[in-house]
């Protein structure tokens, strides 16, 4: 077999390109939580494709069902005709995942990312409501089109954007500037008070774990607040679980524990089960006031995606994956926050909820430092935060109990080797 030179990649490949620099090598075999290279390396997968692949690599029943469907000539195309296996998937989502949790959604299908369902929701709630401007918080990362990108807190992202990202007002995120300030009074004071330059707007967005941000992970109460304003004010509440859900936070929603109720979630990413894209926008049946086409998209019918999404809904047709992913954040936690108590010297920080989390750094260049040694170690994560100042851990979250020891040791040793470098950057 011929090696693949990666210069093909510098020569061919646009510069915009990212991961690929963070993971210099040529993946070719991926299978549960391990990737290997051609060299034949493995690799533990602590990535999880940014979590568009919470059920790990070429799950075997996805897999089955996935290629059973290809081989009988099924429907690969059909943007939004009626297909079996598009209402498969409506009645299994709605049996499996709404209706036991008591809620009544109207599921909408636009383009196939995670971008494409935040503009639905930004459009839909600004055609419903009749207003104008969006609140997003502080850190807050929705996607790389204009809509999503206006509500994105990233300056980097945002710059690219190359016009005026306009109608949005941007709130402190939970604790944003310290544990002391109120700033979900700060957020109220402005909508009473005429003077303050802020209308009342059409939708807040929000997620419940900042993903991109730096694991932020919101309280409880602060998300109940947070709707309790939203009704107070007839403002629309908009949940972007599209990394954070389909059980990255040990329940299918992030918000489930909260016990709140969105009026529009995003979902995305894992909602595919496979890695397959799709992307679906769950709207309050009184806010589903669309005309037929008025936001559409060619790729809306991905109907392979629909066959994987309904395989993964398997896994929720009881509480063990729910009650697994629960016990072993629990072991998540408790390793980095030995690793920060360890090592002082990298003045970390545990972040994050179940399956997403992480240590924020306080020492410039120490979480890339830390991911590029586990990477070298056969560990693949990445970093988050405006500075790239957080490792972060996302690992299937089926992964079983040896390969979550097998990879929190790798991440073990390489933060005790940078640790031990002669000096810390930035400190």
């Amino acid at each position: 077999m011929t090696k693949t030179d990666m210069k093909v990649f510098e020569e061919l490949e646009s510069e915009v390109r990212s991961y690929c620099r963070s993971f210099p090598t040529v993946f070719t075999k991926a299978k549960g939580y391990k990737m290997w290279d051609e060299a034949g390396k493995e690799y533990i997968d602590f990535f999880s494709g940014a979590g568009a692949l919470n059920y790990g690599h070429n799950d075997p029943y996805m897999k089955e069902k996935l290629v059973e469907y290809i081989l009988s000539d099924g429907v690969t195309h059909s943007l939004d005709m009626a297909t079996a296996p598009k209402a498969e998937f409506l009645e299994t989502f709605n049996n499996v995942i709404l209706k036991p949790r008591n809620m009544e959604y109207k599921i909408m299908f636009p383009g196939p990312t995670g971008t494409n369902t935040v503009e639905s929701a930004l459009k839909l709630a600004r055609k419903a409501t009749g207003r104008t401007d969006i609140i997003s918080f502080t850190n807050g990362f929705h996607g790389m089109t204009i809509g999503s990108l206006s509500v994105t807190g990233n300056s980097f992202k945002r710059k690219g954007a190359g016009v005026p990202l306009q109608h949005v007002v941007t709130m402190p995120y939970d604790n944003f500037v310290s544990d002391s300030l109120d700033d979900l009074e700060y957020l109220e004071r402005f909508l009473e008070d005429r003077g303050s330059g802020v209308a009342i707007p059409a939708a807040m967005i929000l997620e419940t774990v900042q993903g991109e941000g730096g694991i932020n992970a919101a309280r409880f109460e602060w998300l109940q607040r947070i709707e309790a304003i939203c009704k107070r004010w007839d403002i629309l509440l908009i949940v972007d679980d599209v990394q954070a859900g389909v059980g990255r936070t040990g329940t299918f929603f992030s918000f489930e524990q909260a016990g709140i109720k969105p009026d529009i979630i995003c979902l995305s990413k894992s909602i595919g089960g496979y890695g397959t894209p799709l992307a679906i926008t769950l709207i309050r049946p009184d806010l589903d006031i669309w005309d037929p086409g008025e936001h559409n998209g060619t790729f809306r019918g991905n109907n392979h995606a629909f066959v994987t999404a309904t395989a993964a809904l398997s896994y929720w047709k009881d509480d063990t994956l729910e009650r697994n992913v629960q016990e072993k954040a629990k072991v998540i936690k408790a390793t980095l926050q030995k690793l920060v108590d360890m090592y002082p010297e990298m003045k970390g920080e545990v972040r994050g909820r179940g399956f997403m989390a992480g240590v924020a750094s306080e020492i410039e260049g120490f979480a890339s430092k830390v991911t590029a040694e586990a990477f070298q170690r056969g560990l693949i994560m990445e970093t988050s935060g405006p500075e790239d100042e957080v490792f972060k851990l996302f690992p299937p979250i089926n992964i079983d109990d040896e390969g979550l020891e097998k990879g929190l040791h790798i991440l073990e040793e390489s933060v005790k080797s940078v640790v031990g470098a002669k000096e810390l950057v930035g400190s």
